[in-house]
């Protein structure tokens, strides 16, 4: 049975309303004003959340910004009830995270519709989708299927990039954000001297291309081709579109496309503290964990020395040193280009 809490200072519309939840077998938990209601869903986390705008002690606008302080309470679908339709109301709690109004008055079935459509957006948060294409297909059609986006599924641009081709470069402007149907990716910067570090690597399921997108600014890097890839671009407009029409899709996008935040913050840590013989380590066992397959018994990249360097933030030459020492050790194997990790766990401690 989905929990709601209502927040509601008028006892003959709170009581109302909650008869009616009640009676659409929804369970109903009631606060007469925001500071109960704040500790109520604080308390309860509940699937869905109604409150009144105008209240005492803590008006709909304070609830609201509290609970999305709360990693626990922010994802929770917040629908607003007020008295009033000017636009100014309309256009605050929207801007401050809210999914729905509804304008007193209202009847039982545009109480009910409301929260329907709520829940069934909400579904389409939690889902998870496969880091594919299909997968990326299913997650644009359920999109698609509440923003009428018409030509987003169906326009996708799909390219073909040879190993060391970019996809784009450093100090152009985006045309959109990009999707790694096959292959790996890496994004790097170059200095004054032309020497290369990569910032990022991508892989199938990954997207990238999204910052300077989002900060409507020139790419601060260049993306290249590891190896022969598959990429599919979603055009700026038709990723706005998605991004910015409704709450639950950008709560989705955001948390599909922010995947490799920590890990890029975790990995300039290990560049400003660490050895280069600790360096070394965390970016193989960095690759093992992004590149190895769920079905695969060993892990083995092909992997140039100087891009393993521009991870590692060293010279090649000493990069080519230090996995010659690891091979003495007996951590990797060394065949060609080709590296086979054949002690993660020593590899793993080593970082630390």
């Amino acid at each position: 049975m989905k929990k709601i809490v209502l927040i509601e200072d008028n006892k003959d519309v709170r009581e109302n309303t909650a008869e009616i939840l009640t009676l659409a077998n929804y369970k109903v938990l009631t606060a007469a004003n925001g500071k109960v209601g704040v500790e109520l869903a604080q308390q309860e986390k509940p699937d869905l959340i109604i409150c009144d705008i105008m209240m005492p002690v803590l008006d709909g606008y304070g609830v609201l910004h509290l609970l999305a302080k709360s990693e626990e309470t922010s994802g929770i679908p917040f629908i607003f009830l007020t008295a009033k339709a000017e636009r100014s109301d309309f256009r605050k709690g929207m801007e401050m995270g809210a999914d729905d109004y509804l304008t007193k008055p209202f009847d039982d079935i545009e109480l009910l519709n409301a929260i329907e459509t709520r829940f069934k957006k909400s579904e389409i948060v939690k889902k998870e989708f496969a880091k594919n294409i299909e997968g990326l297909n299913d997650f644009i059609s359920s999109a698609k299927a509440f923003d009428d986006l018409q030509k987003l599924s169906r326009e996708k641009e799909l390219r073909t990039f040879r190993k060391k081709d970019n996809v784009y470069e450093e100090g152009n402007y985006p045309r959109g954000i990009y999707f790694v149907v096959n292959g790996k990716i890496k994004t790097y910067k170059t200095n004054e001297q032309g020497k290369e570090f990569i910032t990022s690597l991508y892989k199938e399921g990954d997207f990238f291309g999204y910052l300077a997108l989002l900060e409507d600014a020139k790419y601060a890097d260049t993306a290249t081709a590891l190896e022969d890839s598959t990429i599919c671009m979603i055009d700026k407009d038709d990723f706005f579109s998605l991004l910015y029409k409704n709450a639950d899709v950008s709560r989705k996008f955001i948390k599909m496309i922010s995947d490799d935040l920590h890990e890029k913050e975790e990995h300039l840590l290990q560049l400003a503290y660490n050895s280069v013989r600790k360096r070394v380590a965390e970016s193989l066992v960095t690759l093992y964990n992004r590149y190895k397959k769920e079905n695969e018994k060993v892990f083995s990249m092909n992997i140039g020395r100087e891009d393993l360097a521009n991870i590692v933030g060293t010279a090649t030459e000493t990069t080519i040193r230090t996995l010659s020492d690891f091979k003495e050790e007996g951590l990797i194997e060394i065949k060609g280009s080709a590296i086979t990790i054949l002690n993660y766990d020593k590899l793993s401690q080593m970082r630390n």
